[in-house]
């Protein structure tokens, strides 16, 4: 990438204030140098309480079969959820969230197999106790599930209260995502942003 098609980004501050309203922005396609902001007519949370992953993903875990890191190749994790025939991630996405990223509003989390090779990953904003989750990808079986628990653990131990998921799917729901009114996601977030908590290794 040549640094002219870095420069044009949303400023952080435009992000973030479309975040504190329940909103986030999403592009037509890769190529698209635009953005519409979008919010969900029922909104889909992971209650922290209530996460869960299946016995298999608890055994790759327990052999230690990967290595979790965070923020070690952010902007690698966002072009890699981003390699899909069909996505919502331009280049004005990957280079805006990459800024945001550079003032510790966006985070990466890591999957590493046993060759250091980058197996799956996340990436999303962390906002005063929310996490809004953005994207993941995987390369290798299972690893986008283990970065799933990973950040579940970075959130829960750094006292986070609300992981926002934006949408309800059925591929969420086997970990617990459940969809919740605007009104309850509204004092949710409200209540979120009044706390400070910070996206640190555990």
């Amino acid at each position: 990438m040549n640094s002219d098609s870095r420069q044009k980004i949303i400023p952080p501050d435009i992000l973030l204030n479309g975040y504190r309203k329940g909103l986030f922005p999403m592009s037509e396609s890769r190529d698209d140098d635009t953005v519409s902001w979008f919010t969900a007519r029922k909104r889909g949370i992971l209650p922290l309480n209530s996460f869960k992953v299946s016995s298999n993903v608890q055994r790759i875990i327990r052999r230690n079969t990967y290595t979790c890191r965070i923020n070690s190749c952010f902007r690698t994790v966002v072009e890699a959820c981003a390699n899909r025939n069909s996505t919502w991630i331009s280049e004005l996405i990957i280079n805006s969230y990459e800024v945001l990223h550079l003032a510790g509003y966006a985070q990466s989390v890591e999957v590493f197999d046993r060759d250091e090779k980058l197996a799956g990953g996340l990436y999303g904003v962390s906002l005063g106790t929310a996490f809004f989750g953005e994207s993941m990808f995987k390369n290798s079986p299972e690893a986008d599930k283990v970065a799933l628990w990973h950040c579940h653990k970075i959130l829960k131990m750094n006292g986070f209260t609300l992981w926002d998921t934006q949408f309800y799917t059925d591929h969420l729901a086997q970990f617990g995502c459940v969809e919740i009114s605007p009104d309850e996601y509204e004092k949710l977030l409200e209540n979120a942003l009044a706390g400070q908590a910070d996206f640190v290794p555990v």
